[in-house]
């Protein structure tokens, strides 16, 4: 693949061998993000578990300190007394059947998150292989099946992320944006760093954190030493 001249740059101001500490890798991601627009900071974390096995799956959730820096669309789908409450609690959209038959038939995905009450999920399970390769299946585990709809809005709009680990065993998960400050980006990745540790399966032998990479959306990986996050 043929880069530009900025991450060229980018990648000789820098060894890409080199594991760097939380705190300077941080410091060397925002350095190399020099994209025009405000670039997204992504955390990929490649984990020793075998995501084929239903006892070796990491995933969870978890309300970012300083958020993500991106306004988040959040979707509920429910009726009656809840529906207000998501309403009044600042959801972006609220239905009950017509949301799902919008998604099904129109194709509709303005949002980014759906949260459900558990009595619609029989319904919403219709259209789970239209929603499961996109990520957008509400689940008990990351908090957006839940009868707590405002509290869910809440944290969602707070800067809640879901992470979970994909088929080649790597969670991919924004920390933030570039106009962040590194005492932000820092605080961030360590409270989703925590929660991934945390979120070891009792099943995963040995290593479990295998390598720890921070990127800008136009930039190159810069290499977090996994050693400290244990």
């Amino acid at each position: 693949m043929k880069r530009g001249k900025k991450y060229q740059d980018s990648v000789k101001s820098f060894d890409k061998m080199n594991l760097f500490d939380p705190e300077e890798a941080v410091k060397v991601c925002k350095e190399t993000a020099k994209a025009n627009f405000d670039e997204t900071i992504e955390l990929s974390v490649k984990l020793g578990v075998d995501p084929r096995h239903a006892d070796q799956q990491v995933r969870g959730a978890v309300v970012l300190p300083h958020g993500t820096g991106k306004k988040v669309r959040v979707l509920v789908i429910t009726k009656g007394d809840k529906a207000k409450e998501a309403q009044d609690a600042g959801a972006d959209f609220v239905g009950a059947e017509e949301m799902i038959e919008k998604i099904q038939k129109e194709n509709w995905f303005d949002f980014d998150v759906i949260v459900a009450t558990p009595d619609m999920m029989g319904q919403i399970g219709r259209i789970g292989k239209i929603l499961g390769p996109k990520g957008l299946m509400p689940n008990p585990k990351s908090g957006t099946v839940t009868m707590e709809i405002e509290k869910a809005i809440n944290d969602i709009k707070a800067g809640k992320v879901e992470y979970r680990v994909d088929k080649t065993a790597i969670i991919h998960v924004p920390i933030g944006k570039k106009s962040f400050s590194e005492d932000q980006l820092r605080e961030n990745l360590k409270a989703i760093m925590d929660a991934i540790v945390k979120a070891k399966p009792s099943a995963a032998k040995g290593t479990y954190l295998k390598s720890v990479v921070l990127s800008a959306t136009m930039g190159p990986g810069v290499k977090c030493n996994p050693v400290r996050f244990i």
